[in-house]
């Protein structure tokens, strides 16, 4: 595991962004394509409009990514709250990316449908092979949740590497979420965490007591021993080590 704390966050920003791009480029120069796994939320907004800028825009190939959600709130693909939507909007439409390279997850479908339809589509686009992504992009949750891996819920014992659906009892929602055995499997993870509400959050997951049914982003520990933290000042300004 790495840890990387920027003085601001357009430095943040433009630290993970160049991340990106060279974790990119390396999957395209030794198999031809780049299979990436976005966040969804508020916080990695800024990072995909900074990918679609003209600064980073020409850096990658973009006919040789396939795009995946860690993710996705059970609501219709256009709604305002869809995370395939803000990225739709933010980098997608941007870029002019083809339909056929994005793997949205499909909310017309029951919970249990969509996600296991979406647990297919990623075992047939690998080919039956391990499903091994090239960059898993998480973000972190005031209540220590990435993904939808949400305190207290089954979804947390869950050994399988594939996508579930989990009832969010506080929110009254449903979601669909990648396992945590899934997202261990990528070849590289990188959290994006930045503002002083994150601090708390932060602090739990990197250095209380293992304890995943309180703090579930404590589950996410890559098999390749790829974890990095990108934290601004503020998100880090809890942690004592």
């Amino acid at each position: 595991m790495a840890i990387y704390i920027y003085n601001t966050v357009p430095s943040l920003m433009k630290a993970m962004a160049d991340f990106v791009v060279t974790t990119a480029q390396k999957a395209i120069g030794l198999s031809g394509e780049f299979n990436i796994v976005l966040s969804g939320g508020n916080s990695p907004k800024k990072l995909y409009e900074m990918l679609a800028s003209p600064e980073f825009n020409q850096q990658i190939d973009w006919s040789k990514v396939n795009f995946f959600f860690g993710d996705e709130r059970y609501v219709p693909a256009h709604d305002p709250q869809s995370n395939g939507n803000m990225v739709r909007v933010a980098l997608f439409d941007p870029l002019h990316i083809e339909e056929s390279t994005i793997f949205f997850v499909d909310t017309s479908l029951s919970p249990d449908e969509a996600a296991g339809d979406y647990s297919t589509r990623i075992t047939s686009h690998f080919k039956g092979k391990d499903s091994i992504f090239d960059l898993i992009l998480l973000g972190l949750g005031d209540n220590s949740h990435t993904a939808s891996l949400f305190p207290h819920t089954a979804v947390l014992h869950d050994q399988s590497a594939s996508v579930k659906s989990v009832f969010v009892k506080e929110q009254n929602v449903y979601r669909i979420t990648m396992t945590a055995p899934l997202i261990n499997q990528a070849r590289h993870i990188a959290f994006m965490v930045y503002g002083q509400s994150k601090a708390e959050a932060v602090h739990h997951v990197l250095e209380d007591a293992f304890d995943p049914e309180q703090y579930p982003a404590q589950l996410i520990k890559s098999e390749n021993d790829e974890v990095q933290w990108y934290l601004d000042e503020a998100a880090a300004s809890l942690l004592k080590r």
